[in-house]
Protein backbone atom coordinates (compact mmCIF):
# COMPACT_ATOMS: atom_id res chain seq x y z
CA UNK A 1 0.00 0.00 0.00
CA UNK A 2 1.32 3.54 -1.48
CA UNK A 3 0.74 6.15 1.58
CA UNK A 4 1.12 10.12 0.41
CA UNK A 5 4.12 10.96 2.73
CA UNK A 6 2.11 14.56 2.89
CA UNK A 7 -0.48 12.57 4.93
CA UNK A 8 2.29 11.23 7.33
CA UNK A 9 3.87 14.63 7.89
CA UNK A 10 0.39 15.85 9.09
CA UNK A 11 -0.40 12.65 11.11
CA UNK A 12 2.93 13.63 12.90
CA UNK A 13 1.94 17.49 13.32
CA UNK A 14 -0.98 16.41 14.83
CA UNK A 15 0.55 13.74 17.21
CA UNK A 16 3.32 16.45 18.58
CA UNK A 17 0.74 19.08 18.73
CA UNK A 18 -1.92 17.03 20.61
CA UNK A 19 -4.75 18.07 18.10
CA UNK A 20 -6.30 18.73 14.81
CA UNK A 21 -6.24 22.22 15.18
CA UNK A 22 -3.11 23.03 16.51
CA UNK A 23 -1.06 20.45 13.90
CA UNK A 24 -2.85 22.38 11.12
CA UNK A 25 -1.38 25.30 12.44
CA UNK A 26 1.85 24.15 12.92
CA UNK A 27 1.80 23.52 9.00
CA UNK A 28 0.14 26.62 8.35
CA UNK A 29 -2.73 24.36 7.12
CA UNK A 30 -6.58 24.66 7.38
CA UNK A 31 -7.98 22.99 10.48
CA UNK A 32 -10.40 21.50 7.92
CA UNK A 33 -8.36 20.27 5.63
CA UNK A 34 -6.29 18.16 7.58
CA UNK A 35 -9.30 16.39 9.54
CA UNK A 36 -10.17 15.53 6.15
CA UNK A 37 -6.41 13.89 5.49
CA UNK A 38 -6.92 12.38 8.44
CA UNK A 39 -10.21 11.09 7.67
CA UNK A 40 -9.38 9.47 4.42
CA UNK A 41 -6.44 7.87 5.93
CA UNK A 42 -8.30 5.93 8.64
CA UNK A 43 -10.78 4.91 5.85
CA UNK A 44 -7.99 3.77 3.50
CA UNK A 45 -5.93 1.77 6.28
CA UNK A 46 -9.25 0.07 7.74
CA UNK A 47 -7.65 0.92 11.11
CA UNK A 48 -8.07 4.15 13.56
CA UNK A 49 -5.30 6.20 14.02
CA UNK A 50 -6.30 7.96 17.89
CA UNK A 51 -8.25 6.42 20.41
CA UNK A 52 -11.56 7.98 20.44
CA UNK A 53 -12.66 10.20 23.53
CA UNK A 54 -8.73 10.78 24.46
CA UNK A 55 -8.16 14.57 24.96
CA UNK A 56 -5.08 15.75 23.92
CA UNK A 57 -5.74 13.26 21.16
CA UNK A 58 -3.71 10.06 21.46
CA UNK A 59 -2.49 7.76 18.58
CA UNK A 60 -3.23 4.63 18.17
CA UNK A 61 -0.25 2.00 18.26
CA UNK A 62 -0.61 2.07 14.82
CA UNK A 63 -1.20 6.15 14.70
CA UNK A 64 2.29 6.27 16.83
CA UNK A 65 4.21 4.17 14.44
CA UNK A 66 2.85 6.08 11.25
CA UNK A 67 3.85 9.15 12.98
CA UNK A 68 7.08 8.10 13.92
CA UNK A 69 7.50 7.85 9.83
CA UNK A 70 6.22 11.39 9.29
CA UNK A 71 8.29 12.79 11.98
CA UNK A 72 11.39 11.88 10.66
CA UNK A 73 10.28 13.54 6.99
CA UNK A 74 8.71 16.84 8.82
CA UNK A 75 12.19 17.14 10.45
CA UNK A 76 14.40 16.90 6.97
CA UNK A 77 11.17 19.33 5.67
CA UNK A 78 12.12 21.95 8.54
CA UNK A 79 15.92 21.45 7.90
CA UNK A 80 15.94 22.17 4.36
CA UNK A 81 13.79 25.15 4.85
CA UNK A 82 15.91 26.42 7.67
CA UNK A 83 19.25 25.45 5.48
CA UNK A 84 17.36 27.55 1.95
CA UNK A 85 16.91 30.18 4.48
CA UNK A 86 20.37 30.71 5.85
CA UNK A 87 21.52 29.90 2.04
CA UNK A 88 19.57 33.00 0.95
CA UNK A 89 21.03 35.02 3.88
CA UNK A 90 24.25 33.72 2.77
CA UNK A 91 24.30 32.11 6.75
CA UNK A 92 24.88 28.72 5.29
CA UNK A 93 26.84 27.33 2.59
CA UNK A 94 31.07 26.94 0.92
CA UNK A 95 33.40 29.71 0.42
CA UNK A 96 36.73 28.46 -1.84
CA UNK A 97 39.35 30.97 -1.41
CA UNK A 98 42.80 31.01 -2.78
CA UNK A 99 45.78 33.10 -2.22
CA UNK A 100 49.29 33.73 -1.67
CA UNK A 101 50.85 32.20 1.06
CA UNK A 102 51.97 35.28 3.05
CA UNK A 103 48.75 37.31 2.71
CA UNK A 104 46.81 34.42 3.80
CA UNK A 105 49.08 33.24 7.08
CA UNK A 106 49.40 36.55 8.26
CA UNK A 107 46.43 38.31 7.59
CA UNK A 108 43.22 36.58 5.87
CA UNK A 109 43.43 33.74 8.17
CA UNK A 110 42.57 35.44 11.28
CA UNK A 111 39.50 37.45 9.16
CA UNK A 112 38.32 33.75 8.28
CA UNK A 113 38.14 33.35 11.90
CA UNK A 114 35.96 36.78 12.64
CA UNK A 115 33.79 35.92 9.62
CA UNK A 116 32.89 32.48 11.15
CA UNK A 117 32.23 33.70 14.50
CA UNK A 118 29.42 35.66 12.78
CA UNK A 119 28.49 33.10 10.28
CA UNK A 120 29.25 29.96 11.92
CA UNK A 121 27.84 27.73 9.33
CA UNK A 122 29.87 28.62 6.20
CA UNK A 123 32.52 26.16 5.72
CA UNK A 124 35.80 28.06 4.46
CA UNK A 125 38.48 25.93 2.25
CA UNK A 126 41.73 28.28 1.92
CA UNK A 127 44.19 27.11 -0.90
CA UNK A 128 47.52 28.73 -1.89
CA UNK A 129 49.40 29.98 -5.11
CA UNK A 130 50.13 33.11 -6.83
CA UNK A 131 48.26 35.09 -9.87
CA UNK A 132 48.33 32.59 -12.84
CA UNK A 133 48.19 29.87 -10.90
CA UNK A 134 45.23 31.54 -8.78
CA UNK A 135 43.48 32.87 -12.29
CA UNK A 136 43.44 29.25 -13.59
CA UNK A 137 41.70 27.75 -10.83
CA UNK A 138 38.45 30.30 -10.88
CA UNK A 139 38.42 29.29 -14.47
CA UNK A 140 38.45 25.64 -13.63
CA UNK A 141 36.10 26.33 -11.01
CA UNK A 142 38.50 25.06 -8.03
CA UNK A 143 37.73 28.30 -6.06
CA UNK A 144 35.35 31.07 -5.96
CA UNK A 145 37.81 33.70 -5.53
CA UNK A 146 41.05 34.55 -5.06
CA UNK A 147 43.29 37.12 -2.36
CA UNK A 148 46.36 38.49 -4.23
CA UNK A 149 48.71 41.22 -5.58
CA UNK A 150 48.14 42.66 -9.05
CA UNK A 151 50.05 45.12 -11.18
CA UNK A 152 48.27 45.45 -13.86
CA UNK A 153 45.32 42.77 -15.57
CA UNK A 154 44.87 42.46 -18.91
CA UNK A 155 41.96 43.11 -20.70
CA UNK A 156 40.97 39.76 -21.81
CA UNK A 157 41.79 38.45 -18.86
CA UNK A 158 38.29 37.76 -17.81
CA UNK A 159 38.59 38.50 -13.99
CA UNK A 160 37.24 41.16 -12.17
CA UNK A 161 39.82 42.78 -9.53
CA UNK A 162 38.91 45.31 -6.35
CA UNK A 163 41.54 46.90 -4.26
CA UNK A 164 42.16 45.72 -0.81
CA UNK A 165 45.57 47.80 -0.31
CA UNK A 166 48.24 49.50 -1.92
CA UNK A 167 51.00 47.27 -2.62
CA UNK A 168 53.91 47.92 -0.67
CA UNK A 169 56.82 45.44 0.43
CA UNK A 170 59.68 46.55 2.60
CA UNK A 171 62.77 45.22 3.97
CA UNK A 172 62.20 42.81 7.13
CA UNK A 173 64.50 42.00 9.67
CA UNK A 174 64.50 41.83 13.57
CA UNK A 175 63.63 44.31 15.75
CA UNK A 176 67.55 44.62 17.30
CA UNK A 177 68.94 44.16 13.69
CA UNK A 178 72.50 46.38 13.82
CA UNK A 179 71.43 48.28 10.96
CA UNK A 180 68.70 49.75 13.05
CA UNK A 181 70.47 51.24 15.15
CA UNK A 182 72.53 53.30 12.03
CA UNK A 183 71.87 57.13 11.97
CA UNK A 184 71.76 56.79 7.83
CA UNK A 185 71.95 53.78 6.23
CA UNK A 186 73.52 52.99 3.01
CA UNK A 187 72.12 50.83 0.48
CA UNK A 188 75.24 48.60 -0.47
CA UNK A 189 75.30 47.69 3.76
CA UNK A 190 72.00 45.53 2.76
CA UNK A 191 74.37 43.14 1.04
CA UNK A 192 76.67 42.54 3.55
CA UNK A 193 74.03 40.91 5.61
CA UNK A 194 72.48 37.38 4.89
CA UNK A 195 69.19 37.25 3.20
CA UNK A 196 66.09 34.85 3.23
CA UNK A 197 64.88 33.95 -0.38
CA UNK A 198 61.19 35.02 -0.65
CA UNK A 199 59.38 31.80 -2.36
CA UNK A 200 59.81 31.04 -6.08
CA UNK A 201 56.58 33.04 -8.34
CA UNK A 202 56.24 35.52 -5.64
CA UNK A 203 56.42 39.00 -6.47
CA UNK A 204 58.41 39.35 -3.25
CA UNK A 205 61.29 37.53 -5.17
CA UNK A 206 61.36 39.77 -8.12
CA UNK A 207 61.43 42.84 -5.29
CA UNK A 208 64.55 41.38 -4.07
CA UNK A 209 66.11 41.21 -7.45
CA UNK A 210 64.83 44.53 -8.10
CA UNK A 211 66.84 45.76 -5.04
CA UNK A 212 69.99 44.06 -5.65
CA UNK A 213 70.32 45.59 -9.04
CA UNK A 214 69.16 49.07 -8.13
CA UNK A 215 72.18 48.51 -5.43
CA UNK A 216 74.95 48.24 -8.50
CA UNK A 217 75.22 44.03 -7.11
CA UNK A 218 73.72 40.85 -9.35
CA UNK A 219 73.64 38.87 -6.71
CA UNK A 220 73.60 38.66 -2.25
CA UNK A 221 74.03 35.97 0.24
CA UNK A 222 71.05 33.78 0.13
CA UNK A 223 71.42 31.86 3.34
CA UNK A 224 67.35 30.82 4.00
CA UNK A 225 65.22 29.31 1.27
CA UNK A 226 62.07 27.86 0.82
CA UNK A 227 60.52 28.31 4.49
CA UNK A 228 57.05 29.39 5.07
CA UNK A 229 56.38 32.89 6.49
CA UNK A 230 56.46 31.52 9.91
CA UNK A 231 59.78 29.84 9.26
CA UNK A 232 61.25 33.07 7.88
CA UNK A 233 59.95 35.22 11.13
CA UNK A 234 61.54 32.63 13.02
CA UNK A 235 64.73 32.24 11.04
CA UNK A 236 64.96 36.40 11.08
CA UNK A 237 64.31 36.09 15.19
CA UNK A 238 67.96 34.36 15.73
CA UNK A 239 70.04 35.85 12.85
CA UNK A 240 70.40 39.12 11.11
CA UNK A 241 68.87 37.56 8.43
CA UNK A 242 67.12 39.89 5.94
CA UNK A 243 64.13 39.49 3.81
CA UNK A 244 61.39 40.76 1.64
CA UNK A 245 57.92 41.13 2.72
CA UNK A 246 54.53 42.86 2.77
CA UNK A 247 54.75 45.69 4.55
CA UNK A 248 50.81 44.66 5.74
CA UNK A 249 52.59 41.69 7.06
CA UNK A 250 55.27 43.16 8.80
CA UNK A 251 52.61 45.29 10.19
CA UNK A 252 50.27 42.19 11.23
CA UNK A 253 52.83 40.96 13.88
CA UNK A 254 53.71 44.78 15.07
CA UNK A 255 52.13 43.56 18.70
CA UNK A 256 54.83 40.55 18.77
CA UNK A 257 57.73 42.98 18.99
CA UNK A 258 59.94 40.58 16.89
CA UNK A 259 60.54 41.73 13.48
CA UNK A 260 60.19 45.03 11.36
CA UNK A 261 61.11 47.29 8.82
CA UNK A 262 64.21 48.69 7.70
CA UNK A 263 63.50 52.59 6.92
CA UNK A 264 64.47 51.87 2.60
CA UNK A 265 62.38 52.12 -0.37
CA UNK A 266 62.62 49.00 -2.53
CA UNK A 267 62.03 49.61 -6.65
CA UNK A 268 58.91 47.87 -7.68
CA UNK A 269 56.09 48.38 -10.31
CA UNK A 270 53.04 50.01 -9.29
CA UNK A 271 50.70 46.96 -8.00
CA UNK A 272 47.74 46.52 -5.07
CA UNK A 273 46.22 43.44 -2.91
CA UNK A 274 42.77 42.82 -3.82
CA UNK A 275 40.18 40.22 -4.59
CA UNK A 276 40.23 38.81 -7.94
CA UNK A 277 36.88 36.45 -9.19
CA UNK A 278 35.51 36.15 -12.81
CA UNK A 279 33.28 39.07 -14.14
CA UNK A 280 29.96 38.36 -14.32
CA UNK A 281 29.58 35.85 -11.53
CA UNK A 282 26.53 35.42 -9.57
CA UNK A 283 28.19 34.35 -6.55
CA UNK A 284 26.23 32.30 -3.24
CA UNK A 285 25.56 34.65 -0.88
CA UNK A 286 28.10 32.66 1.37
CA UNK A 287 30.67 34.58 -0.82
CA UNK A 288 29.23 37.69 -1.00
CA UNK A 289 28.89 37.86 2.85
CA UNK A 290 32.91 37.02 3.43
CA UNK A 291 33.97 39.60 0.61
CA UNK A 292 32.33 41.70 2.49
CA UNK A 293 34.03 40.81 5.35
CA UNK A 294 36.95 40.79 3.94
CA UNK A 295 37.03 44.21 2.21
CA UNK A 296 35.85 45.69 5.71
CA UNK A 297 38.60 44.22 7.63
CA UNK A 298 41.03 45.84 4.87
CA UNK A 299 38.97 49.27 5.05
CA UNK A 300 39.97 49.28 9.02
CA UNK A 301 43.71 47.53 8.05
CA UNK A 302 44.50 50.17 6.00
CA UNK A 303 43.36 53.28 7.61
CA UNK A 304 45.81 51.95 10.70
CA UNK A 305 49.12 51.12 8.03
CA UNK A 306 48.53 54.59 6.76
CA UNK A 307 48.84 56.23 10.00
CA UNK A 308 51.80 53.46 10.74
CA UNK A 309 53.38 54.65 7.42
CA UNK A 310 53.28 58.28 8.23
CA UNK A 311 55.71 58.18 11.06
CA UNK A 312 58.32 56.13 9.24
CA UNK A 313 60.85 58.27 6.86
CA UNK A 314 61.56 56.18 3.76
CA UNK A 315 64.57 56.71 2.34
CA UNK A 316 67.78 55.22 1.40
Amino acid sequence: MKIDERHLVQLAAVVQAGGVTEGAALLGLSQPGVSRTLAMLEKRLGEPLFIKGRRPLQPTPLGRALADHGQVMLTASRKASALIEGFRHGRTGLVRVGGTPFFMDALIAGMVAGFQNAFPDVRVEQSYGYLGELRAAILADRIDLAICPIGVLDEGSGMHFQELLPGRNVVACRVTHPLLLKRKLEGPELLEYPWIAPPPGSPLLADLRSLVLSLGATETKIRYAGGSLTSAINYMKESDALTILPHSVVFAYRNDKTITALPVSIPHPERALGLMRRKGDLSAPAIEAFSAHIRKGFENLRHLIKRHEQSVVWGM
